[in-house]
């Protein structure tokens, strides 16, 4: 695995899963659609059991753990298999944490200062979150050159129709969104229309 989570794909699926039985098929179609860093996040009950499932069985799959607020979240993750780490913002306790882990990992900013506290502690990649209500584009455009340095992952209201405009930016390597994941594809178990859209989203750089 690259030891940057932002070069693997132009776009990271955020997986919020309800019914851990869906991971496997739900992995398996996004790898086959070109996108293989999965951030499964922890907002629901399955999370963790996902995780694992997707570790032990879609070995092309780089599955990785969101909404990491907490140490018990870092280590209850990795110990499910959890390649990568992103949370949606940070702590020191909780970037201690997830520098311990071994993982690379993304915290997570949305002003200046934040990533400037970042950069002086050594960390260059960050996950931008809340994107569109944080500033967008035009807020990530202004950071890049004063603060060259930082990379990051916009996540948060980014459609299709918006990730190119953030993939043409310098310090964006990838973004974070569930627009190839919809809720009635996933409740269908329609996995072929999953892997459709996440072969539209693997393009979207080219």
């Amino acid at each position: 695995m690259t030891s940057s989570v932002l070069d693997l794909a132009p776009v990271v699926p955020v997986v919020v899963l309800e019914d851990a039985a869906d991971a496997v098929p739900l992995a398996r179609a996004l790898v086959a659609g070109g996108l293989p860093a999965i951030e499964v996040t922890l907002r629901t009950a399955a999370a963790l059991d996902a995780i694992k499932a997707i570790a032990a069985e879609v070995p092309d799959a780089v599955v990785g753990a969101g909404t990491v607020i907490s140490v018990s979240n870092v280590s209850e993750t990795v110990a499910a298999g959890a390649r990568f780490l992103v949370s949606p913002g940070w702590t020191d306790t909780l970037l201690d944490a997830m520098k311990a882990s071994g993982m690379p990992f993304l915290p997570g900013v949305s002003t200046t200062s934040e990533v400037v506290a970042l950069l002086e502690r050594g960390i260059t990649e960050m996950k931008f979150f809340p994107a569109e209500a944080a500033g967008g584009t035009a807020y990530l455009k202004a950071l890049s050159s004063p603060l060259p340095q930082a990379r990051f992952c916009p996540t948060g209201g980014i459609s299709p129709t918006l990730a190119p405009s953030y993939l043409k930016l310098p310090n964006v390597g990838c973004v974070g969104g569930s627009w190839m994941i919809p809720a009635d594809a996933v409740a269908a178990k329609d996995w072929a229309r999953v892997e459709r859209l996440a072969s539209e989203a693997a393009a979207l750089r080219d």
